[in-house]
């Protein structure tokens, strides 16, 4: 087998392959021998068909299922021959697929990078210091009160927090607009879901007062044609419900899983969660201000673009699911959701993947079989049989394979840290929650 290759531009490699006639000649006699053993043909006794027959009835079907496969081969052969790694699949172009000449093609394809790690010591990280006060615990309580509450109808002025059913026509320039009305609609004021002022407007009205509200759509307002138009608002106001809470009994604590002990019970439990929430916002936090620092250090890395195209379906599917499931059949997401709305997080995942599976190896990181039963435990506590959990994880391995990965990604994160320059920043519980949630964001 003859093999040339040259670099056509960064990561891209061209294989000029040649491949034996004889190599490609036997296989296909030693199958079509293979299937005259069985073919049953008019006039012929079976397993007697005579290899001429063979060769004019089924000759060239096997010769492109033979062709096919000796490509496939002989291109691993020819990358492992010139140590070569490559990224996605090759681009086939043929150029001789002749019977009695030998075989050349040539693959197109990307490499795996060289990655050299970058040092990194003293690169900047802020991790947030905060705790979990009663006051906290007091707060998440009363989410939890709200949340199993009931709306209860009052005659009395609206007020923010208050459920209103309202109607409503809004206009522009006199004339209605698409989306702009709407009749017996809840809402809850104070909730951010109509245009700036619209809650606000009905702040103080009674039940059965119509008031006329005149606003502006904000100018980043998702339907381009209202952007910035100054409307005008109609709104009656049809009746007023008031939340109250739930009580603090053994009903709510049971809602929350928690069985015996009582308020005692219950706020322990709820602390122990929030200060579970708070070790993860915090390492979360500082995590991604190491990985941004990884990337910033190894900004002139290329990445190949078929592991982006991937991880930009992977990204597409995810979200996808996330809003409606499986896509229907013959759907076009890349219509709805295309390329361009995941390339730099895709291109920032597949370099973060190189970068760190290299310094895995360069310090021999191994997943501590400990820390992958801690985090394990750490993710059961919250579910009522933890322990049922813990066995599922160690149950499937794709799970236990993914907390894993998890473990080492974080040994990396320890190691980078030694060489930090880390500065602690005070602040609330809440205020470290955000700061998480943006991140995620």
């Amino acid at each position: 087998m003859q093999v040339s290759i040259e670099t056509t531009s960064g990561l891209e490699r061209r294989l000029t392959v040649g491949v034996p006639a004889a190599r490609v000649d036997s296989e296909v006699d030693s199958r079509l021998q293979k299937a005259a053993q069985n073919v049953r043909l008019p006039g012929f006794r079976p397993g007697k068909v005579p290899m001429k027959v063979m060769r004019q009835r089924f000759g060239a079907g096997v010769r492109q299922e033979v062709l096919g496969e000796v490509m496939s081969r002989s291109f691993q052969e020819a990358v492992v021959q010139e140590k070569l790694r490559p990224a996605g699949q090759p681009s086939i172009e043929p150029r001789n697929l002749e019977p009695g000449r030998d075989l050349e093609y040539v693959a197109t394809f990307e490499v795996f990078p060289e990655v050299e790690v970058v040092a990194m010591a003293g690169f900047e990280v802020t991790r947030p210091a905060a705790e979990v006060t009663d006051a906290d615990i007091d707060t998440i309580i009363d989410v939890f009160r709200k949340q199993q509450g009931s709306w209860d109808e009052v005659q009395r002025a609206a007020a923010t927090g208050d459920q209103v059913n309202i109607d409503y026509t809004g206009t522009r320039d006199g004339e209605p607009f698409e989306g702009g009305s709407a009749e017996g609609a809840d809402l809850e004021l104070g909730s951010g879901r109509m245009i700036p002022g619209f809650e606000d407007g009905i702040v103080g009205m009674q039940p059965g007062e119509e008031k006329t509200l005149d606003l502006s759509f904000p100018d980043d307002y998702h339907n381009e044609d209202l952007r910035g138009a100054a409307v005008e608002f109609v709104v009656k106001l049809n009746s007023i419900k008031e939340l109250t809470p739930a009580p603090l009994n053994d009903e709510l604590f049971r809602l929350y899983g928690v069985e015996e002990g009582g308020e005692e019970q219950f706020r322990k439990e709820v602390a122990e969660n929030m200060s579970r929430e708070l070790k993860n916002a915090v390492n979360n936090k500082v995590k991604q201000q190491v990985m941004d620092a990884v990337v910033e250090a190894h900004k002139a890395l290329e990445v190949p673009r078929a592991l982006v195209a991937q991880e930009i379906d992977a990204l597409r599917g995810q979200m996808f699911q996330q809003f409606g499931g499986a896509a229907p059949e013959g759907l076009d997401l890349k219509s709805i959701l295309p390329d361009d709305m995941f390339r730099d997080n895709a291109e920032r995942r597949v370099k973060l993947g190189l970068i760190l599976s290299e310094m895995i190896n360069k310090h021999g990181l191994k997943a501590d079989p400990a820390k992958v039963r801690a985090t394990i435990e750490e993710l059961a506590a919250t579910y009522q049989d933890s322990e049922e959990v813990v066995n599922w994880y160690y149950g499937n391995p794709d799970q236990l394979a993914s907390v894993e990965s998890k473990v080492l990604e974080d040994s990396v994160v320890e190691k980078l840290l030694e060489d930090a320059n880390i500065t602690e920043q005070a602040c609330t519980y809440q205020e470290a929650i955000a700061q998480a949630q943006q991140n995620q964001g």
